[in-house]
């Protein structure tokens, strides 16, 4: 564990360049011999505005970092945080730790959140808007998304009091589940039911992007499923019966334009409709 958190303490860009594109590059090929749906489309035409997206959201995060950065070595240098002020631990506890309350500030609370403002859910609603959902929809988030995310994260540093290795080491975990769980992939549904009781699974995140609610405002988790276990905001749905995309904008051909998708967040708020 201790070189784990050496490696992640220090790891260069080149490294989590690496583990964004071959996270894209296996989920695509798995998607291609394991596929959940059978999509009638041209893969790199529906990839083109999400992986945008994904590099809108790299370059955020980049000019950013030096927050992330200065919180974390503050936190550290001050033992400020929750994982700080709990009883001494084992290494690979106070990892697991940071990186499970990492992952209720800096995904589940900033998901729920984006979902029940208004104005954060016209931001969100970029995501949500892929009527052909893959594991190029990972990040498939507008950029002022990409901003909200990191000021949840940035308060989520400071809130827990990581170390910056464990930053990193929750940001590359965050990563790789959330392209696994977007992935048009089909697992045996025991496998998959299993794995939910843990972590996020296809099916179970796969629910979240059915069209109506109540399924979309449900299982926001990205790397474990307890929190919405946890909280009651856990739903099942035979993945036969999903219906990818949003039922108050519809328009497929417009959700898969980049021009239409960079003004998406400033349209009239339409009111959803439950099943």
């Amino acid at each position: 564990m201790e070189n784990l958190i050496n490696y992640f303490e220090t790891i260069p860009s080149t490294h989590r360049a690496l583990i964004l594109v071959g996270g894209i590059t296996l989920f695509w090929v798995l998607e291609g011999a394991l596929p959940l749906f059978n999509f009638n489309y041209k893969k790199w035409s529906h990839a083109w505005p999400n992986l945008f997206f994904t590099a809108t959201t790299v370059v955020i995060n980049f000019a950013l970092a030096g927050l992330l950065v200065f919180t974390s070595f503050w936190v550290t240098q001050n033992n400020f945080g929750i994982i700080n002020w709990l009883p001494e631990m084992p290494l690979w506890l106070y990892v697991m730790f940071g990186v499970l309350f990492l992952d209720f500030f800096g995904a589940y609370l900033a998901h729920y959140v984006e979902h029940k403002i208004k104005p954060l859910w016209m931001i969100h609603l970029v995501h949500h808007s892929d009527h052909k959902v893959d594991t190029t929809t990972a990040n498939r988030h507008h950029p002022l998304e990409s901003v909200i995310r990191f000021v949840f994260t940035l308060a989520g540093v400071f809130i827990v009091g990581t170390p910056i290795a464990i930053v990193f080491l929750y940001q590359s975990l965050s990563l790789i589940a959330t392209q696994f769980s977007h992935a048009n992939i089909k697992l045996p549904r025991t496998v998959d039911k299993v794995l939910s009781f843990v972590l996020v699974s296809p099916d179970m995140h796969k629910v979240h992007h059915h069209y109506r609610l109540p399924y979309t405002d449900s299982n926001y988790g990205n790397i474990f499923s307890i929190w919405d276990r946890l909280f009651g905001t856990f739903m099942v749905l035979d993945r036969d019966e999903i219906v990818y995309g949003v039922d108050t904008f519809p328009n497929e051909i417009e959700n898969s334009s980049l021009k239409h998708l960079l003004k998406q967040p400033f349209h009239k708020y339409r009111k959803p409709t439950s099943e």
